[in-house]
């Protein structure tokens, strides 16, 4: 493995290092099934499952007729949300916009 590198809230050595830097922050999580979730990281675990809070979550319906693909969005707001790991596709720090 490559060298850890230092932060200034600790060393990175292993990839969930990483998340742990993001507890507390707001994330982008996108999930398998055209899904995605913006909420507060409060936990983690080693198999990737998180507990948000303050969720938004965006799901994309995809309307294929012969002619051409429309796109709908529904959005969902939940104070606190359990994701199970197996689903997990991305966890990135939310981004200013």
């Amino acid at each position: 493995m490559a060298d850890a590198e230092e932060g200034p809230t600790g060393s990175v050595s292993e990839p969930l290092d990483l998340v742990r830097l993001l507890l507390d922050e707001v994330v982008f999580v996108k999930l398998r099934g055209d899904r995605e979730l913006k909420g507060r990281l409060y936990a983690y675990d080693s198999h990737m499952n998180l507990v948000l809070g303050d969720v938004v979550e965006t799901i994309y319906l995809i309307d294929e007729d012969e002619e051409d693909e429309d796109i709908k969005t529904t959005t969902k707001k939940s104070e606190m949300l359990f994701v199970r790991g197996d689903s997990v596709v991305l966890v990135s720090p939310q981004t200013s916009s």
